[in-house]
């Protein structure tokens, strides 16, 4: 047992400066709350929310365009309604149109299979 920790002590001695190397790089590099993995993590991050701005901010020159509109045009909240909510003149006919695809069921919901 005394031979085993002599040779533990030597390796250590005679690499300290490499253990103490390596072990300041795993810290830094890994286990830190700086590290260079929390960076690589931040960065993405922020990627992720400038696309995010710039998508708000295209909206946001969209929506403002479109107020400009109504602002200007009253015909515009006529169309608006139109579009949106369904509203219509006296005169006209709506005609909804989807493209979703309803679920085939052979059975009905009132009938009973017994």
């Amino acid at each position: 047992m005394a031979k085993f920790t002599r040779h533990i002590f030597f390796f250590l001695n005679r690499f300290r400066y490499q253990i103490v190397a390596v072990a300041g790089l795993l810290m830094v590099g890994v286990l830190d709350e700086n590290s260079f993995m929390k960076r690589i993590e931040y960065s993405y991050q922020i990627n992720d929310l400038k696309a995010e701005i710039e998508k708000y901010d295209r909206q946001y020159q969209h929506d403002t365009k479109q107020l400009k509109e109504l602002r200007r045009n009253p015909k515009a909240i006529a169309k608006i309604a139109r579009e949106r909510y369904f509203m219509k003149a006296d005169d006209e006919d709506i005609f909804v149109l989807s493209d979703d695809e309803q679920p085939v069921n052979n059975e009905s919901k009132y009938e009973t299979t017994d």
